[in-house]
C-alpha cells in the first residue's frame, strides 16, 4: 500500500482534486492508495450490492466504494469502504450530491483483499465505529466468514447459515452462505 504525504492538503482540497478520483483514502493530510480488488473481492462486492439493493427499496442509499467524510482521532478522515448503506431517516434533510457521503452510515462493509490482514482491517473497523458508523462487516472470502463489529459489544463472526439480521437493517435477513453462493464462491 503506497501513500503520498501532503500535510498541507485539507479534506476539501483533496475531494476537489483529481486524486480523489484515483482510489485514494485521506487521513490528516496523507493520501493512502486503496488495494486494487481481485476477482473474489469483486464478486462479493457485486453480490452484496445486489442483495442490499433488492432490500433497501426507498429506505436509503447503497454505495460501492463511496467515500465518507469522517473524523479519526479528531482529524479529517475520508475512507472508501467497499460498500456502505445509509438510510434516508439518518440523512434527514441532507441533499446528496456527487461527493463523499456527508455523515456516518449505518453500515460499512470491508472485504479483505489478499494483501490485507484481518488485524489491519479490524483496526479500521474500530475506527469506523468511533467515527459514528453503527455497524461494520469485515468479510473474509478465504474462510467464507463475516465478522460484525458493534459499537458497544465484542465482534461476532458468522459463517454458513448463521443469520446477519440486525435491528439497524429492518426486515433484512441474510446469511454468509447466501452471499457467497450469490457471488459464485460456494
Amino acid at each position: 500500500m503506497s501513500s503520498l504525504s501532503k500535510t498541507y492538503l485539507t479534506l476539501d482540497e483533496f475531494l476537489s482534486s483529481p486524486l480523489a478520483n484515483e482510489n485514494y483514502e485521506f487521513f490528516d493530510g496523507e493520501l493512502i492508495q486503496k488495494m486494487s480488488p481481485k476477482r473474489d473481492h469483486s464478486r462479493v462486492t457485486l453480490a452484496l450490492s445486489r442483495l442490499l439493493d433488492d432490500w433497501h427499496q426507498n429506505q436509503g442509499e447503497v454505495g460501492i466504494e463511496w467515500a465518507i467524510r469522517l473524523k479519526r482521532n479528531g482529524k479529517d478522515w475520508c475512507p472508501i469502504p467497499d460498500l456502505l448503506y445509509v438510510s434516508f431517516d439518518k440523512l434527514g434533510e441532507i441533499i446528496l450530491e456527487d461527493d463523499a457521503c456527508p455523515i456516518p452510515p449505518e453500515l460499512v462493509i470491508e472485504i479483505i483483499s489478499p494483501d490485507q490482514s484481518f488485524s489491519d482491517l479490524s483496526e479500521k473497523a474500530e475506527a469506523y465505529l468511533k467515527a459514528g458508523v453503527d455497524r461494520v462487516w469485515l468479510i473474509d472470502t478465504r474462510v467464507k466468514k463475516i465478522t460484525v463489529f458493534y459499537p458497544d459489544s465484542t465482534p461476532q463472526t458468522k459463517g454458513g447459515n448463521e443469520s446477519l439480521e440486525d435491528n439497524i437493517l429492518a426486515n433484512f435477513s441474510l446469511t454468509p452462505q447466501q452471499i457467497f453462493e450469490k457471488a459464485g464462491l460456494d
